[in-house]
């Protein structure tokens, strides 16, 4: 039986050539594709390689210029992350959205980690990265009133924050600073929600309202209101926010919380290092309802009474004095330890500072 006359014959040697040149133009073509910019400036590669972050924000403020310095120069996605950002609207539903992992890191004011501890929380919040070292609120006149002094509230009704949060307790700290009683002198209207009392003052409540930007100027604008005061000089340096995760995700995540605080030091280096008028420009997308040079005026406003820290590191310090606000305010339920609530570790490396 003859044998089967449809075997393979070997090819020549130009063929095996030029199947493997054609094998290396496949390879280098796919490589190609796969390696093409995404409408995100970023490879298809380099995006799927990002660790999702969910940030939760207590409230949309020109406040935290350098966070926005942050996001809006690409910093966080050179350190890996891709942040997805939400406002909570008070630094309640921002330690809830945290509590109940709906949000990865919470940035507010650090006295709802102390709550929460004190509370009896066996995941608590813990500080790594503080922002603001000044208050970001102003006190706003229905008049204007060019020789202010804090004694002109007393006998008058002031729309103030909620109780136990840093607005309204930094704001009666001023009070007792100028010897003024919050209960006794004037009346402070903590009824209104949280960023609505801005609207309720230009209908026509209170005498004075504590706002902050761009709601004081926004007031100014429309002459509905006049800033007098400002809360973050009169109270001196507090540390008035910060950011912060449970216990559980900072241990189980500690890159990523490098890499996140690493992109804030960016953000917080770029503010430090230019004008009111070049941050206003870069943060200008996360704020388009507010022009330029009302932005422009709003970051110079902060710039100007040293706002923002040039580095992220919270100092015991710094806590000890949040802890005596709170303790005069009748919030503190117990003295709560700096070493369990504060981690410097992130911050000190992104500052590229040394253990103590």
């Amino acid at each position: 039986m003859k044998g089967n006359t449809n075997t393979i014959k070997p090819k020549s040697a130009w063929q095996k050539t030029a199947c493997l040149m054609l094998t290396v133009l496949l390879v280098a073509c796919t490589l190609i594709g796969c390696g093409g910019k995404s409408s995100g400036g970023s490879t298809a590669k380099e995006t799927s390689e990002l660790t999702k972050v969910t940030l939760n924000e207590v409230a949309h403020s020109i406040f935290y210029a350098p966070m926005y310095v942050a996001i809006e120069e690409g910093y966080f996605k050179e350190e890996g992350i891709d942040l997805t950002l939400v406002t909570g609207f008070g630094a309640d539903k921002t330690m809830t959205a945290v509590l109940t992992d709906e949000a990865d890191i919470g940035f507010m004011g650090s006295e709802s980690t102390i709550y929460t501890y004190a509370g009896g929380t066996d995941d608590y919040v813990v500080n790594f990265a503080q922002l603001t070292q000044r208050a970001g609120n102003f006190l706003v006149s229905r008049t204007p009133i060019d020789d202010f002094s804090w004694d002109m509230l007393k006998g008058t009704t002031v729309l103030g924050g909620r109780a136990g949060g840093m607005p309204e307790m930094v704001f009666e700290f001023i009070l007792k600073k100028n010897n003024i009683d919050p209960t006794a002198d004037l009346s402070i209207d903590q009824s209104i929600d949280f960023g609505s009392t801005a609207a309720a003052f230009s209908g026509g409540q209170g005498d004075f309202t504590v706002e902050f930007e761009p709601h004081a100027t926004s007031l100014e604008a429309k002459g509905d209101g006049y800033v007098v005061a400002s809360l973050g000089e009169d109270s001196g340096y507090v540390p008035y926010t910060a950011f912060s995760a449970k216990k559980s995700y900072l241990e189980a995540n500690p890159d990523v919380i490098q890499s996140f605080t690493n992109a804030l030091q960016k953000g917080m280096d770029y503010v430090a290092g230019h004008t009111p008028e070049e941050i206003a420009k870069i943060i200008q997308p996360q704020f388009e309802e507010t022009n330029l040079e009302t932005l422009t005026t709003i970051v110079n406003r902060y710039h100007q009474q040293d706002t923002w820290k040039t580095d992220l590191i919270f100092e015991e310090d710094a806590f000890t004095l949040l802890e005596n606000i709170l303790e005069e305010a009748g919030e503190l339920p117990q003295r709560v330890p700096y070493e369990d609530l504060v981690n410097t570790e992130f911050a000190q490396k992104a500052a590229g500072v040394n253990d103590k």
